[in-house]
């Protein structure tokens, strides 16, 4: 949807402040500079999947045998998810104080000496010791990992100005590298070495990032603009975007304290084998979001028609995952497996052209061009998402707890399909 003096002035910019050019730009030639800038934050997106993904063969389960009911497990989840919402907006404000650079690798440092905390927790007593406890250090993560991705936005958008949403849909290859492998990984682990091993390891895989991103990361700096949250989200198209984010991450979300309970008692699958089963969504998400992320930049036009499709299918996945009851289908492996493809595909088409979208709109509406802009979006989508974050697991936890997960699912994708009804009023942005 952008236009030529809004790309044109994205390349101007970038020559004034030094900023690398775009990889559509004159050279298609990456710099070091941006190479590096790519190794950074596919380092970030790899690590904090597998610190939030590793906990959902076996956590749940952990959790039930230190008296905590499924509602419970779901807070704990979604108690990650609130605090990252509230961190994100004010670290996205102050991101030209604090310096991206800093809070990327603060953000990392204190991820990775929670996940290790963490994997101590089966040492306190049952209760409500070990359910404080729990709340207390996922919330310290999650403020660790608000810091890590709010930067890692704004780098990456300032880094390429002109293929953000190609950028980011190449970064999500190692999001999902790291969803694929968590869950595994985790199970694994777990198995064969107990609850303490598997968070250990990836806190110290995290801990050995800091020192290396800090030599190869640039730094990036920026002068403080007057814009503000509220200007951003009171735009009507910035405020259907984020109805949109909510909506995905919620869905998403809402898979966290259910999916693995569900397919233990509905399957008999050991734990180990638990976490190969999240590798239908998380493969697909990421094999798909490249491409996604390439046709959204090379064709604007296309990003209504992504966003919309995108969540219809995501809606009638989510009633077919148990499936829901009314449609009398019995459960199997295999078709649960490949709606989880579906999911994972589904969730690409809608996510990946947000960002890119919201950016464009603030520059159409006045915004400064620079680094406190690309922090305000980058703060805004990470809350929205961690909002959803926050309601997707709460909600089906409790749902689960009361209904079962059939229903559970089939609820999420009715909201789902709620939510996208809104979709098509978007038309008037072109």
């Amino acid at each position: 949807m952008g236009s030529r003096e809004a790309e044109g002035a994205d390349s101007e910019q970038a020559a004034e402040d030094g900023t690398p050019g775009a990889l559509g730009g004159e050279s298609r030639r990456l710099t070091r500079e941006q190479l590096f800038t790519m190794a950074a934050t596919a380092s970030i997106n790899f690590s904090s999947m597998i610190c939030y993904s590793i906990l959902g063969p076996f956590f749940p389960s952990e959790a039930e045998k230190k008296g905590a009911s499924n509602t419970i497990v779901g807070l704990i989840f979604g108690c990650f998810a609130l605090v990252n919402f509230l961190s994100s907006l004010i670290l996205g404000n102050y991101i030209t104080h604090i310096g991206a650079k800093f809070m990327f690798l603060a953000g990392m440092f204190v991820s990775g000496c929670v996940t290790i905390l963490f994997g101590m927790l089966d040492k306190v007593p049952s209760g409500p010791v070990f359910i404080g406890l729990c709340f207390l250090v996922r919330a310290m993560d999650a403020v660790g990992f608000a810091a890590a991705m709010t930067a890692s936005f704004s780098i990456v958008a300032k880094a390429f100005p002109n293929n953000i949403a190609t950028v980011l849909g190449s970064l999500e290859i190692f999001t999902g590298l790291g969803l694929v492998l968590g869950p595994p990984l985790g199970g694994f682990l777990y198995q064969s070495f107990g609850y303490e091993v598997p968070f250990i390891t990836v806190g110290c895989v995290v801990l050995v990032l800091v020192p290396v991103n800090m030599c190869v990361l640039s730094k990036y700096d920026s002068v403080p603009s007057k814009d503000s949250f509220w200007k951003l989200i009171l735009l009507p198209k910035v405020l259907l975007l984020c109805l949109t984010i909510f909506s995905l991450s919620a869905c998403l979300g809402f898979l966290d304290p259910t999916m693995s309970l569900f397919i233990l008692k509905k399957f008999k699958l050991p734990a180990g084998y638990v976490g190969l089963v999240f590798l239908g969504l998380a493969l697909s998400y990421s094999l798909s979001s490249p491409l996604l992320g390439l046709l959204s930049d090379k064709l604007p036009y296309l990003r209504k028609w992504l966003l919309v499709s995108g969540g219809l299918m995501t809606a009638l996945c989510f009633f077919m995952l148990g499936p829901a009851p009314v449609l009398h289908i019995e459960s199997q492996l295999w078709m649960f497996v490949l709606v989880l493809v579906l999911v994972g595909f589904s969730l690409g088409m809608s996510a990946i052209p947000v960002f890119p979208e919201i950016l464009q709109c603030a520059y159409e509406n006045g915004f400064e061009e620079g680094l406190s802009l690309l922090g305000l979006v980058s703060g805004l989508f990470n809350a929205m998402w961690s909002l959803g974050a926050f309601a997707g697991p709460t909600l089906g936890g409790f749902l689960n707890e009361k209904l079962g997960f059939e229903w559970a699912s089939a609820i999420q994708g009715g909201w789902a399909l709620l939510s996208f009804q809104f979709q098509p009023a978007k038309s008037f942005w072109y």
